[in-house]
């Protein structure tokens, strides 16, 4: 994991850190009274339109891959409750954010179109040909 972080961070520009907010709240689940007075859940929010790291492709290549996770007004949101830590919930968000930012820039290669191997069209229908063999022994013989 954290060689796949660190190869994130080559990718993704380190002023984006600096235009992540955060919005914490009181967790759900388990932790007695803990829960009810301590704000553990971290909000990590990115404004993807204003943001001034990334160029216009990237932008425009963020806005395709998370258009599920983005809001009305093109912010991003990852929550974090994992642990009863506010400080392991923001470390956890921004790696979930970094992971994702990075996926999300991937650019995937291009497929380069191959011709088919003529053995192997020869093998594909001399396969063919010894099943309709086969298959044509098992019918009943014809009357003519």
């Amino acid at each position: 994991m954290q060689f796949f972080l660190l190869c994130c961070m080559e990718q993704v520009p380190e002023a984006i850190l600096q235009e992540i907010q955060f919005k914490t709240s009181r967790s759900s689940g388990s932790g007695g009274q803990h829960v009810n007075k301590v704000s553990t859940k971290v909000e990590l929010i990115f404004n993807l339109e204003g943001s001034v790291a990334l160029s216009a492709t990237q932008k425009e290549r963020l806005r395709l891959r998370l258009a599920h996770r983005l809001d009305k007004e093109g912010n991003l949101h990852v929550v974090s409750q994992e642990s009863r830590s506010q400080l392991a919930n923001k470390e956890t968000a921004v790696e979930k954010f970094l992971n994702m930012i990075s996926r999300a820039l991937i650019v995937p290669a291009t497929r380069k179109p191959t011709r088919i191997p003529k053995a192997v069209i020869a093998r594909r229908l001399d396969y063919k040909k010894r099943t309709a063999d086969k298959k044509s022994t098992r019918r009943k013989p014809s009357i003519d």
